[in-house]
């Protein structure tokens, strides 16, 4: 398969080869080609000028990178550069120069590239200088062989107006739509990822738990014994009870969200029902938790899409949280909070820890995607976040000002 003839060059790397290029066009139609073309090259100025553009190329062409990364200084670039292509044109024969519509390229550039606003800026721009180069062309160059030129200038002028606008609306929507388009595709790539990842530890869970069953069902015949010896009051034997009560009551869960997953069955629940489970759920599984509830009155009679997949991932955030707080604090604490968006029928629940708060390298991974850190690798995360997702909610993680880390689930409300 034959090589492109053009290297795979970064956007930067283009841009600049393309500036560049025009640079190199102007020199050649200025010292060799102005004859042959019928150039006007009448003042010494325009060797200034290409001296500058020169500088001023070499220093945009050694900071392209960091230059090109944000749209301010693209902006700024392509309005230098429609400056000097004017101040080409005007010493080189003006509206008269063949060429002129070479002020078209920063436009086509602002238009594929950046906002809205920067190619009709460069138009408005590019649109005075030409029509100032046309009011001044002399009377002497309006004739040529005896016929008078300025229809001919008008009618250039007119194309350049006309070339310019379908720059600034067709080709700009164009761009918008394919970038659009591009970020469309990224998004279901980055869910498809996802998805098979959560697949992967969907199938693995399910085996796990297969094999968990029977150790389970021995490790609580022995526990049971062990009671009848030692006494049920016996502080070994209750702590063994609770973990083990755990663990047949989590297997119990994941066989129920499994089915229900498999079998896509989704009820209507009212959020106080939720709250009353979630407080059970905690009040069972972290007795040591310093639990701080607030809930909005009107939150209490909204009903909410849900399915046996939801307790256990607001019941995972909870967890996190609560890991947080003890390892800065010594204490698991968080603070839940449930209320209505004020602008729109979605319930929210905000679960605030008091820990060292989530670094700013990580914030946009979690729940997104597996990750390396000292606390885990975010399995949890990525598993709620899916899980609200297929409720049509989202999970938004952050820092709070007043210190520690910020999961708010956001969730549709079917009736307030």
């Amino acid at each position: 398969m034959p090589k492109s003839l053009v290297p795979n060059l970064k956007a930067s790397d283009q841009l600049a080869f393309l500036r560049i290029l025009g640079f190199v066009l102007k020199l050649g139609l200025t010292f060799f080609a102005a004859e042959t073309f019928g150039l006007s090259i009448f003042s010494p100025v325009l060797n200034y000028a290409l001296l500058l553009e020169a500088a001023y190329l070499t220093v945009t062409f050694a900071i392209r990178q960091p230059l090109m990364s944000k749209d301010s200084g693209l902006f700024v670039a392509l309005l230098l550069d429609t400056a000097f292509w004017i101040t080409w044109l005007y010493f080189s024969g003006g509206a008269t120069n063949a060429f002129i519509s070479l002020l078209l390229l920063p436009i086509a550039i602002a238009a594929v590239i950046l906002p809205r606003w920067a190619p009709w800026t460069l138009t408005f721009i590019s649109t005075l200088a030409y029509s100032v180069m046309l009011y001044a062309v002399p009377d002497s160059q309006m004739q040529h062989h005896g016929m008078n030129m300025s229809s001919h200038y008008l009618g250039m002028w007119f194309n350049f107006v006309i070339s310019s606008l379908v720059l600034t609306t067709s080709v700009a929507f164009i761009a918008k739509r394919m970038r659009r388009q591009d970020a469309e595709l990224a998004y279901m790539r980055e869910a498809q990822l996802r998805q098979e990842k959560l697949l992967a530890l969907g199938t693995a869970s399910a085996q796990m738990a297969h094999q968990l069953a029977t150790p389970l069902s021995s490790l609580r015949l022995l526990v049971d014994e062990v009671a009848e010896e030692l006494g049920s009051d016996n502080q070994a034997v209750e702590e063994m009870e609770a973990a083990l009560l755990r663990c047949e009551y989590t297997l119990t869960d994941l066989r129920l969200a499994t089915e229900s997953i498999r079998e896509q069955r989704q009820v209507e629940a009212q959020v106080s029902d939720l709250i009353t489970m979630l407080k059970q759920q905690l009040t069972l599984l972290m007795p040591q938790l310093k639990l701080e509830l607030l809930v909005d009155a009107e939150v209490q009679q909204a009903q909410i899409q849900t399915d046996t997949s939801l307790l256990p991932a607001l019941l995972s955030l909870v967890e996190n949280a609560s890991r947080a707080s003890e390892e800065k604090t010594t204490e698991q604490r968080v603070r839940i909070e449930f209320s209505l968006e004020p602008h729109s029928l979605n319930l929210r629940i905000r679960v605030r820890d008091y820990g060292q708060g989530i670094p700013k390298g990580l914030v946009s991974q979690l729940g997104h995607k597996l990750i390396d850190s000292p606390s885990g690798m975010g399995v949890a995360l990525m598993l709620s976040h899916a899980s609200l997702e297929r409720l049509g909610g989202t999970l938004i993680l952050g820092s709070h000002r007043e210190g520690g880390a910020v999961a708010e689930v956001t969730l549709p409300v079917i009736e307030a």
